[in-house]
């Protein structure tokens, strides 16, 4: 055999381990084929050629491994399983940046799907060799590895502690500088994932000195960098008084709230976001974003907005609402309560009811001012009927509960609390009854319009038990009025006339 035919079989067998690694690579892209591929045994094939003498079949075996990883929770148990991560990680300190790029991927795809499989990737020294990374030269390599840091860090506080003790905080803030676009939205999510589990982990981030370099970047004009800026100031912000207010004092609004006329939906529920977080801690802070006019945009904003992109918006209003009468009544003032109603009325998902419902208990249950706020855009029925819908989850059920009550004790609008009369269970209609039994002894009008409007009538019909609170409340209502006119409504007194009309003997 001469050398010539030697050479063409060795060129021949590359060749055909370059073709194998290709073919599956993109095999790997679509869906249907992963379970074709995972039945093929494909990881056990792929793992020599991850050792393969040519460096482009090496990284195309790792890019065929990513790929297959990422798109079935199984392969990636199984590349574990495979004993495919120590030598992976062990060939990112040596191997060129193509190279890195596609381990660093291996190492996402796997981390990805659960704390099981992150900790599989820490456990063979995945994130120090991904620390190492961070300081390549190469700016994709460094995103990359930014990037699998993230998806380790975001499942819970335990890695992202690690991901912190490796040293990537303060090598993400630098990444956070660099030039390249991609390379600054990697590094903002990451640091994002990193903050959201913990007050500790939040700090450490803001140690770097984050704040300063994000809020340089809140008009930059990349949407999808704004989105990993405002995320990651709403997770440091989300913590504790003092990171909130040095958010606050890093002079990020009212500048943010340009960001409101953002084309990008995500960007723009980002910044809801953000200013939901600073406005749950203080009575100051709300005050601090409705002064720079915090309200009406966020009304205008769910007015624009559907669905989850509402839910920020919501929950913000009900957390203004809640520190105080003053800031209620800004959120009333603002029109608030009606864009609430009508959120109420278009969303379906229960989770965004609940939220909803929430947000009108916090705006209404400070005053009769409040409460009637509320009471007339029509939402005490729509309460009770969330109330009582049997398709309505427990938390929805409870959440409408508790809101109706707390706007009902502060009620005092007899023309509002009457249709409740006839529609409520025995547990809300004493509330509403108790009401009653405390205006009608104060207000003539209210009880010349709660006769002619049949609520006596109603009340008289009233089933309660003898000693009863509600009882209690009926029989001071009923003290309100004269005798006469009580026992008129009352049931059968029709019936008690009539026999006194047939044993009645004209004179």
């Amino acid at each position: 055999m001469s050398q010539r035919q030697i050479i063409q079989a060795f060129e021949q067998y590359q060749k055909s381990r370059m073709q194998f690694v290709q073919t599956v690579a993109d095999m790997a892209t679509r869906q249907q084929n992963i379970e074709l591929l995972q039945k093929a045994g494909v990881i056990s094939m792929l793992r020599p050629l991850l050792l393969d003498v040519v460096p482009s079949i090496q990284q195309t075996a790792a890019l065929a491994l990513g790929r297959l990883a990422e798109n079935n929770d199984n392969l990636a148990e199984a590349v574990v399983r495979e004993d495919i991560l120590p030598p992976l990680v062990q060939s990112l300190a040596s191997q060129n940046r193509f190279y890195k790029k596609a381990a660093a991927f291996v190492l996402r795809a796997i981390a990805k799907h659960s704390p099981e499989l992150s900790q599989a990737v820490v456990s063979c020294g995945g994130v120090n060799a991904l620390v190492l990374c961070l300081e390549d030269f190469d700016p994709g390599v460094r995103e990359a590895a930014a990037w699998a840091l993230g998806f380790i860090a975001r499942h819970n506080a335990s890695l992202s502690q690690l991901v912190v003790d490796a040293g990537a905080a303060p090598l993400l803030m630098q990444c956070l500088q660099e030039p390249e676009i991609a390379l600054k939205r990697i590094a903002a999510s990451s640091l994002s994932d990193i903050c959201k589990h913990s007050l500790e982990l939040a700090q450490t981030v803001v140690d770097t000195g984050a704040i300063a370099h994000l809020a340089r970047m809140i008009l930059n004009p990349d949407a999808k960098l704004k989105r990993q800026v405002f995320s990651a100031l709403s997770q440091i912000s989300k913590h504790s008084v003092s990171l909130a207010e040095m958010i606050v004092d890093a002079e990020i609004f009212p500048a943010a709230m340009a960001c409101l006329r953002d084309p990008d939906d995500y960007v723009r529920k980002n910044v809801i976001t953000l200013m939901r977080e600073v406005v749950k801690h203080t009575p100051e802070l709300a005050q601090m974003i409705v002064n720079c006019g915090g309200l009406v945009t966020v009304i205008d904003y769910l007015d624009d907005s559907r669905g989850n992109l509402r839910l920020p918006g919501v929950m913000m209003l009900g957390y203004v609402a809640a520190h105080s009468e003053n800031l209620a009544m800004a959120v009333i003032l603002s029109k608030g309560v009606p864009q609430l109603a009508l959120c109420l009325s278009e969303e379906s998902e229960q989770h965004i009811k609940v939220a909803i419902v929430w947000s009108l208990g916090q705006i209404g249950h400070h005053t009769p001012e409040h409460a009637r706020a509320v009471a007339t855009a029509g939402l005490l029925p729509k309460l009770l009927q969330l109330y009582m819908d049997a398709s309505s989850s427990e938390d929805l059920q409870a959440k409408s509960k508790k809101a109706l009550k707390s706007i009902l004790q502060k009620c005092t609008d007899v023309p509002l609390l009457e249709p409740l009369l006839y529609e409520a269970p025995s547990n809300i209609l004493k509330h509403v009854v108790c009401q009653f039994s405390k205006v009608l002894p104060k207000d003539s009008k209210a009880r010349r319009l709660f006769v002619t409007s049949g609520g006596l009538k109603k009340v008289q019909e009233i089933d309660a038990e003898a000693g009863s609170p509600l009882q209690e409340y009926i029989n001071a209502i009923n003290g309100c009025f004269p005798e006469e006119i009580v026992r008129y409504y009352s049931p059968g007194y029709s019936e008690v006339l009539l026999k006194r009309l047939e044993s009645y003997q004209p004179a």
